[in-house]
C-alpha cells in the first residue's frame, strides 16, 4: 500500500462535517499493465496536489491480486473540488489514459459526516441523513449528559465563551475518537440496510 500526503501532517480524526470533499475512486487495471497504470495514476493525484485547497492525496494497491485499485483526493470545499473536476489538467491526463488498460468501476464523493459511516473497503453510499442524525443522536446523548452531569459544576463560575469552549473541545474530541466510531459499528447493520 502507498500513501502519499501533501504535507506531513497525520491526521488522525474523520473530518466533521466542515465542507470537505473527500474522493474514492476504485479502478480495475488489467494483468500487466499495473506499473503503467500506477505511473498514470502518481501524475493525476501530483496533478491534482497542486491545486488550490486540495488537502492531500493516497495511492492504494489491491488487497488481493486482481482486485481493484484505489485514488483518494480530498478537497476543503466543494469548490475546490468542482474546479478540479472542470479543469483542463484534468481533461488532459484522461485524454492521454489510452492503452493504460484501466476502468472506472466505482467513484464515491464523501461531505462531512457521511465518512463516519462508510464502511471501510467499500463503495456503498452512506445511509440516508435521518439515519446519520439518529446516530449522531445516540451518540451526543451521553457525552452530553456525563459532561454536564461532571463538568458543568467543576466549570459553573467559567465565563459563558470559556465553558462553552472546554465543552466543545471535549465533546468533538470524544465524538471522533470514541462515541461515532463506536455508534456507527453497532448500527452497520441498521445504517446500512435498506
Amino acid at each position: 500500500m502507498a500513501i502519499t500526503n501533501r504535507d506531513d501532517r497525520s491526521e488522525q480524526s474523520v473530518p466533521a462535517d466542515n465542507g470537505e470533499v473527500n474522493l474514492l475512486i476504485a479502478r480495475q487495471v488489467e494483468p500487466g499493465y499495473e506499473e503503467t497504470f500506477e505511473d498514470w495514476a502518481r501524475g493525476i493525484l501530483e496533478t491534482a496536489a497542486r491545486f488550490p485547497d486540495h488537502l492531500g492525496y493516497g495511492l492504494f494497491r489491491p488487497a488481493t491480486e486482481g482486485g481493484p485499485w484505489f485514488l483518494v483526493h480530498r478537497f476543503r470545499n466543494h469548490e475546490a473540488f468542482a474546479a478540479w473536476q472542470a479543469s483542463a489538467e484534468r481533461a488532459e491526463w484522461f485524454a492521454n489514459c489510452e492503452g493504460h488498460h484501466h476502468t472506472e468501476i466505482a467513484r464515491r464523493e464523501l461531505h462531512g459526516m457521511e465518512t463516519w459511516f462508510a464502511k471501510p473497503g467499500t463503495t456503498r453510499p452512506a445511509p440516508p441523513r435521518w439515519k446519520m442524525a439518529v446516530a449522531s443522536g445516540l451518540a451526543i446523548f451521553p457525552i452530553s449528559l456525563v459532561g454536564n452531569a461532571l463538568l458543568g459544576p467543576v466549570l459553573v463560575d467559567l465565563h459563558l465563551v470559556l465553558r462553552t469552549a472546554v465543552f466543545a473541545g471535549v465533546f468533538s474530541t470524544l465524538m471522533t475518537y470514541v462515541a461515532m466510531p463506536l455508534v456507527s459499528r453497532l448500527l452497520r447493520g441498521w445504517l446500512t440496510s435498506d
